[in-house]
């Protein structure tokens, strides 16, 4: 069990994570509990507890950078097996469309808009 500082109902309290071998010791502890199964409701909250402790202290550890318009872009080209020819009637043509993918042209709320008809997003994934 996790070394804290408080029991509840029998269990160790589970405290803010300070360290990845905390980290990694409380996700040792949640699979375990995942394979066992059979969990009672305080074990449920207290694996849900773990989860939100993990989640927060892998959010600030580990950050994911937001990504640009361009590289979202690209990336759904990619995954949709797109070349610049093929956006270029929803974009303004394949000039516009090489003008977004080098860098020096952002994307127009209109531009936005008629890409994310087409490849089913939402608006936001690229601001």
């Amino acid at each position: 069990m996790i070394a804290t500082a408080y029991k509840l109902s029998g269990m160790d309290t589970p405290m803010p994570i300070t360290s990845d071998a905390q980290n990694e010791q409380y996700i040792s502890e949640l699979l375990e509990m995942e394979r066992r199964g059979g969990l009672s409701s305080t074990e449920k909250n207290y694996m849900e507890v773990l989860t939100l402790l993990i989640e927060t202290y892998e959010e600030k550890r580990y950050p994911i950078r937001k990504a640009t318009q361009k590289e979202v872009l690209v990336e759904l080209m990619s995954a949709n097996d797109l070349k610049q020819k093929d956006l270029g009637p929803d974009l303004g043509g394949e000039s516009v469309v090489s003008a977004i993918i080098r860098g020096p042209r952002k994307l127009n709320v209109g531009q936005i808009e008629r890409l994310s008809k087409r490849f089913k997003v939402s608006p936001a994934v690229f601001f």
